[in-house]
């Protein structure tokens, strides 16, 4: 499971959604349904503020499944949950909200599709201008990375503390992903 730590900017503006503060975290691409539980349940009751269903590898079938069982267990805990890719998904099993990537779809169509009270994140990768367009759009929060090697993706983009930096006046929080890990998030916290 990657680990993800959103930040809060400095001066929110443009936030749609309830957007917590905290440790971030994304499901591996795991096919047995009983052991994606067994993995994160006790993760929702350790503080996380939010868990973002991705299965990348899942067809449309256990995907339902799969999304269904981890929203039971996240409204049990009092966690939001996100999903990944497909607001379609998002809405059939009433997540909190989703989150997209650049050819996930549209982040207005998005917002308008799940309401002003959802959360609707939105991957910049190493791109500022991407971020702005996004929280014009209206993202809850936006995503740059990746910031360290990592398994789970093959990094054609880097991205960099300062681009955390640069990024706070988006007035939305921001999330950090990529091979962190509590030995090299400092910098990444920091900014």
């Amino acid at each position: 499971m990657e680990a993800h730590c959103p930040t809060p900017a400095a001066t929110p503006k443009a936030l749609h959604g309830p957007v917590p503060r905290g440790l971030y975290l994304i499901t591996p691409d795991e096919p047995d349904t009983a052991r994606l539980l067994a993995r994160v349940s006790p993760l929702l009751g350790a503080g996380i503020a939010l868990l973002q269903y991705r299965n990348k590898a899942a067809n449309a079938v256990l995907k339902l499944e799969q999304a269904t069982a981890l929203q039971a267990l996240c409204a049990q805990a009092g966690v939001p949950l996100v999903i990944n890719d497909d607001l379609v998904l998002a809405r059939h099993v009433g997540a909190a909200g989703a989150h997209l990537g650049e050819d996930d779809g549209d982040i207005a169509a998005a917002r308008a599709a799940l309401g002003a009270d959802a959360i609707v994140g939105a991957s910049c990768y190493d791109e500022i201008e991407r971020a702005e367009r996004a929280v014009v759009a209206g993202a809850s929060y936006v995503a740059f990375g990746t910031f360290f090697p990592t398994a789970t993706k093959a990094p054609t983009r880097r991205a960099t503390p300062q681009l955390l930096r640069d990024a706070k006046s988006l007035g939305v929080p921001l999330a950090a992903i990529g091979g962190i890990t509590p030995d090299n998030a400092r910098p990444l916290v920091g900014a």
